[in-house]
C-alpha cells in the first residue's frame, strides 16, 4: 500500500540545448496543407515512468540523463525537423527553417517516491511539474528523477508539425539508438506526398468539418478554455474493454474496441445535456496514412514512415435523448458510421479543400464550437503506437500516457495500450468536471483511477454488473 501525493516539489538542476550530432545544411521545409489549415498550434506531451528493478541496476540518474543525450543527439540527424522552429518565410507563411536550433533538455529532480505519484490527477502532478513547456522549437524533453531511484521521461510536441503517430515514430527511434539497434522506420518528410488533385475538387461536406479562423470568437463562448475543463488519468481493464465490445457488437456486425468504447463514453456524456443543449457530438481522430494511399501500395509503405500530421476528426450529431435510451450496440453503429466517412475520397477532398483556403488558416468546427449544441467529445486512439518499445537500456516503461489540455470547447480522450502488455488500456480524459463525475459515477467500475500499482488493485469483474447505462 502507498499514499499518493499531490503536493510535492520538483527542483530543476540543469537546462541545455541538445542539437543535432552531424547537423543537415540550413533550409526551409514548409508545412503541408494539413498542418497549415487545421486548428491553433498547439502542444501535447507523452511521458513515461520507469521504476528502479529490486536488484541488477547499475544506472545512476546522471548516467541515465547521459544516455538520453547522446541519443536524442543522434535521432536529431534524420529527424532534422526537430530540431528546427518554425518561422514566417518571405510570405509571412509559417515554415520549419532547419537550422539545428536544437531541443531544450531539462533536468529535474522530484522529493517524493515514483509510487506515491498520482497520476489520476494529471492537472495537479503531470501537468504543473513533471511536462515540460515547449517555450522554443519543436520538442521540449523532461528528465525527472525520483527518492526511489525511478525515473520519468516527458517530451512535448509541437503539433503543428506533428501528430502523435510521428511522436511515436521518433521516441521509438531514439530508443533504438539509445541501445544501439538499427532503425526499424526512418522518417519520411516528403510533403509531395500531399499534393493536392488538379484540377482539386472536394465534398461539400467538408465545408461541415471546418470553419475560417477569422470566424473564430473563443471570448464569446463560455466553456472554451474555461477552468472547468480537466485533466484525470485512468485504467480499463482488459476483461471490461473484451466485454465491452462484446455488449456493442451484434452477430452480424462485430465493432472495434475502440469504437465500442467511444459508443460508451457518449452515451453517457449525453446525460450531462440539457433541454436547450440537446444535441450531442462525438469526434473520432483518423489517420489518413493508410486512407489517402489506397490502391497505391507504394504510396501506403512510403506514407507509413511520412512524418507530420495527416489527420481528420469527422463528428456526428444526435439528440441526446436517442443516445440516451438507444442500446449500446445503436450507438457503436452510429460511431462506426463517422470513422467510415472518413475514407480515401475524404482526405483527398480534405487536401483539396485546404489548399482552396489556404490564404485563410482554418479550424476544425468540433474544436471551435463542439459543445455550443450539447455535450462533446472527441476520441483518439494511441492504441497502435507500440509505446512499450521506448527503452532506453533500463526496462520497459511502467506506465505511459498522454497530457494534452488541448483548450478546444469538447472534450478530448485518447486510450493508450499499458506496457505490461496484457491488453489492459491507460486513458487520458480532458473533459468537463461535471461530465466526469458523472462518467465515475456511471461506470466507476470500468474507468478505474491510475496508480503505478493498477495491476493488482482489483479483481475483473463481469461488465454488466458494473454499468448503470442502458447496454
Amino acid at each position: 500500500m502507498h499514499t499518493e501525493i499531490r503536493d510535492f516539489m520538483v527542483t530543476v538542476s540543469k537546462k541545455e540545448v541538445v542539437a543535432a550530432k552531424f547537423p543537415n545544411q540550413e533550409h526551409w521545409l514548409p508545412l503541408s496543407n494539413l498542418d497549415m489549415c487545421f486548428g491553433p498550434p498547439l502542444d501535447f506531451s507523452l511521458f513515461f515512468c520507469y521504476t528502479k528493478p529490486s536488484c541488477g541496476d547499475n544506472w545512476t540518474f546522471v548516467s541515465k540523463v547521459e544516455v538520453l543525450k547522446k541519443a536524442l543527439a543522434e535521432a536529431l540527424v534524420p529527424y532534422y525537423a526537430l530540431s528546427g522552429e518554425i518561422i514566417p518565410n518571405s510570405m509571412g507563411e509559417p515554415e520549419i527553417l532547419c537550422n539545428n536550433r536544437g531541443v531544450d533538455f531539462i533536468e529535474g529532480f522530484a522529493d517524493i517516491e515514483l509510487q506515491n505519484l498520482n497520476l489520476y490527477r494529471a492537472d495537479e502532478t503531470i501537468g504543473c511539474k513533471l511536462v515540460p513547456k515547449k517555450k522554443n522549437g519543436m520538442l521540449a524533453v523532461q528528465a525527472t528523477g525520483f527518492k526511489c531511484g525511478g525515473l520519468m521521461v516527458a517530451c512535448t510536441f509541437g503539433h503543428q508539425i506533428m501528430d502523435a503517430y510521428s511522436a511515436s515514430m521518433f521516441l521509438i527511434s531514439w530508443a533504438e539508438i539509445a541501445q544501439s539497434k538499427p532503425f526499424s522506420s526512418p522518417p519520411t518528410f516528403c510533403r509531395s506526398l500531399l499534393n493536392p488533385r488538379i484540377p482539386g475538387s472536394f465534398d461539400s461536406s467538408i465545408e461541415n468539418l471546418c470553419i475560417p479562423i477569422t470566424t473564430f470568437h473563443p471570448t464569446k463562448e463560455p466553456n472554451l478554455g474555461a477552468n472547468n475543463f480537466v485533466s484525470r488519468t485512468y485504467i480499463v481493464k482488459a476483461n471490461i474493454i473484451n466485454q465491452l465490445q462484446s455488449l456493442a457488437s451484434t452477430n452480424e456486425c462485430k465493432r472495434t474496441k475502440v469504437e465500442c468504447f467511444s459508443a460508451l463514453l457518449w452515451k453517457i456524456i449525453a446525460k450531462s445535456g440539457t433541454t436547450d443543449k440537446n444535441i450531442s457530438k462525438l469526434g473520432i481522430v483518423v489517420d489518413g496514412r493508410t486512407r489517402i494511399g489506397r490502391g497505391d501500395e507504394e504510396k501506403t509503405k512510403i506514407l507509413a514512415s511520412y512524418f507530420g500530421c495527416v489527420l481528420s476528426i469527422p463528428y456526428g450529431s444526435k439528440n441526446v435523448d436517442e443516445l440516451i435510451e438507444k442500446p449500446l450496440s445503436w450507438v457503436a453503429n452510429e460511431v462506426h458510421g463517422i470513422v467510415e466517412s472518413a475514407m480515401t475520397e475524404h482526405f483527398l477532398d480534405l487536401l483539396d479543400w485546404a489548399e482552396a483556403h489556404c490564404s485563410v488558416p482554418s479550424l476544425l468546427k468540433i474544436y471551435a464550437y463542439g459543445s455550443r449544441e450539447g455535450p462533446a467529445l472527441v476520441v483518439s486512439s494511441g492504441l497502435r503506437f507500440p509505446l512499450s518499445k521506448v527503452q532506453f537500456g533500463w526496462g520497459r516503461p511502467t506506465c505511459v500516457s498522454c497530457y494534452f489540455p488541448w483548450g478546444g470547447d469538447a472534450g478530448y480522450v485518447m486510450p493508450v495500450q499499458s506496457p505490461s502488455e496484457n491488453g489492459d488500456w491507460v486513458v487520458y480524459m480532458h473533459l468537463l468536471k461535471e461530465e466526469l463525475e458523472l462518467i465515475e459515477h456511471e461506470a466507476g467500475h470500468v474507468f478505474r483511477p491510475l496508480t503505478l500499482g493498477y495491476l493488482n488493485e482489483f479483481e475483473q469483474e463481469p461488465l454488466v454488473s458494473l454499468l448503470n447505462v442502458t447496454v
